[in-house]
């Protein structure tokens, strides 16, 4: 039977993939402990997929259904002429193919870029922030200045842009800052989502387990002062939400580890070289470059796609024991993507 390319772009457990995580390069500006070796050999420039390579794989995955996308890194913003992908991404809104163009950064250099996102169709954007304090940012990015964030933050919200910040939950670094992250948040009109650490990259186990903080104690002491109140809000992606009675912010919890979400999981991730990953906790890809650039497409390239998302596997297997991980992948998140 022929392939047919609007046909529902399903796993083998019949979740209907509808959101698309791309990867446009693996480098960054910071070096985050929890993210990346602090002398990280990134990938040779001829590995990675060219600006107009990437076009064409993410508008094979938009043909066949994907509705949302969101670009990421590394930091998205360093690659040279990104701009013209978010341009190029654009089409697809305006066909109305896509309903939502998203990107997540840590902000470093938002403020240079905040108007034209807006112009080419972004409505919103994640920024990761996991403390305020500039001594504390410095010594976790490793060369990062704080105010270069706050200023990406400012610059956002006034091109109209809706800002989320993403907050790793950081036992010993962060967990004193609950309160200050959440007033933050709230006098910046800004939604705020905690995420549990995840087991990935170079880091050492001990480490990992020292800094784990799952997000059932974060919303005990969140919930000493304030009223919790739960919501059926969904934005496509992992989190659950709840909205602050007394302020009326909107609070996002992923939970990975702690509360598992894999059942419905409807995301892949490309990365920045051409593989789609299925599962952000298992190491098996595909690798779809040799197909972009034998220039084998249209329908040969659907179906490698539909073949690879067919294996997508039922979950991950991450855990946090009482004296050990079990299930840490060893490529950190600026590889896969964000």
């Amino acid at each position: 039977m022929p392939l047919d390319p609007r046909a529902p772009l399903c796993d083998g457990f019949d979740r209907a993939v509808r959101y698309l995580r791309v990867s446009v390069t693996d480098r960054c500006d910071l070096r985050c402990a929890y993210c990346m070796n602090e002398h990280m050999q990134f990938l040779p420039r001829r590995e990675v997929l060219s600006l107009e390579e990437l076009d064409r794989l993410v508008s094979a995955f938009v043909e066949m259904g994907v509705t949302k996308l969101r670009v990421t890194g590394g930091e998205p913003l360093v690659r040279r002429g990104i701009m013209t992908f978010f341009a190029a991404m654009g089409r697809h809104l305006e066909a109305g193919r896509l309903k939502e163009l998203t990107l997540t950064t840590n902000g470093t250099l938002l403020a240079r870029h905040a108007e034209e996102l807006a112009a080419c169709g972004v409505k919103r954007v994640n920024v990761s922030l996991d403390t305020l304090d500039a001594g504390k940012y410095a010594r976790l990015t490793r060369r990062g200045k704080i105010e270069n964030v706050l200023s990406g933050i400012a610059a956002a919200r006034a091109a109209g842009l809706r800002v989320k910040l993403n907050t790793i939950a950081l036992a010993g670094l962060n967990d004193d800052e609950l309160f200050d992250l959440t007033g933050f948040a709230a006098r910046n009109d800004c939604d705020l989502t905690f995420i549990e650490l995840m087991p990935m990259g170079d880091i050492a186990e001990a480490e990992r387990l020292g800094q784990f903080w799952p997000l059932d104690a974060l919303r005990e002491r969140l919930e000493t002062r304030y009223r919790l109140i739960d919501t059926a809000e969904s934005s496509g992606g992992p989190a659950r939400y709840v909205t602050l009675a007394e302020t009326g912010q909107k609070i996002g919890f992923i939970s990975p580890l702690s509360h598992n979400f894999c059942s419905n999981c409807n995301r892949v991730r490309i990365t920045c070289k051409g593989e789609l990953f299925t599962c952000l906790g298992r190491e098996g890809a595909t690798d779809l470059r040799p197909v972009l650039r034998a220039g084998v497409e249209g329908l040969a390239l659907h179906r490698a796609i539909r073949d690879a998302i067919a294996l997508k596997p039922a979950g991950h297997a991450f855990d946090y024991g009482a004296c050990a991980v079990s299930g840490a992948v060893a490529r950190g998140m600026n590889h896969t993507g964000g």
